[in-house]
């Protein structure tokens, strides 16, 4: 195991962390892409891109369970850099495939993609604002076959989530938009801009 590799991550899940929690603090989190947050997922998403370059994908064999962990969180906020989340999530589907990894964390991502390039999610783990200034699921694919995939990784049901997801924001006082459309052309705006649509 590189223990000084797997600080390295450590340290950038770290730094992550403490911004959103200062965000959470400030009710700044829901009010868009913060530009100080963005700047620090891109900064960690091409620290642990030269780190992938160097070993692969830090699978818990090499870096440890606690450092594999962060990797994936580091990617699963690389929302900026389509590339890099696309090629990480091909190589985290290997590493799945070897048991080297957690294919919980394979599922989010997965779905975390297909959110950015407008697919219904397999597993429903992302959600988003809706309409009525609801917490819930971004678009999935069919709803039995969704619980029954999410069951078989022992996830709760979409419903159980959806409770909790709710429960989550009010307790970090997150708020919906204002004008829902208005962050609806502005997220999409973003995406084209970064690669995730056309």
């Amino acid at each position: 195991m590189n223990t000084v590799i797997a600080k390295k991550i450590i340290e950038l899940k770290n730094k992550d962390l403490k911004l959103r929690n200062e965000l959470i603090k400030k009710e700044e989190l829901s009010n868009g892409y913060n530009e100080e947050m963005e700047a620090l997922h891109n900064t960690n998403a091409k620290e642990l891109s030269q780190i992938i370059d160097e070993i692969g994908y830090p699978t818990i064999d090499k870096v440890g369970k606690e450092a594999s962990e962060a990797a994936w969180l580091i990617i699963q906020h690389s929302i900026g850099q389509p590339d890099f989340m696309k090629k990480s999530a091909e190589m985290l589907k290997k590493a799945v495939q070897e048991n080297k990894a957690d294919p919980i964390s394979l599922a989010y991502l997965a779905d975390r993609i297909a959110v950015f390039e407008d697919k219904p999610q397999l597993y429903g783990t992302q959600f988003d604002w809706d309409i009525n200034g609801e917490m819930n699921p971004n678009q999935v694919d069919d709803i039995e076959k969704v619980n029954q995939r999410r069951k078989n990784l022992g996830f709760n049901s979409i419903k159980e989530q959806i409770e909790i997801m709710q429960e989550r924001v009010r307790k970090e006082n997150q708020i919906p938009p204002e004008d829902f459309e208005k962050r609806k052309k502005e997220s999409n705006k973003w995406r084209k801009s970064v690669g995730w649509i056309k």
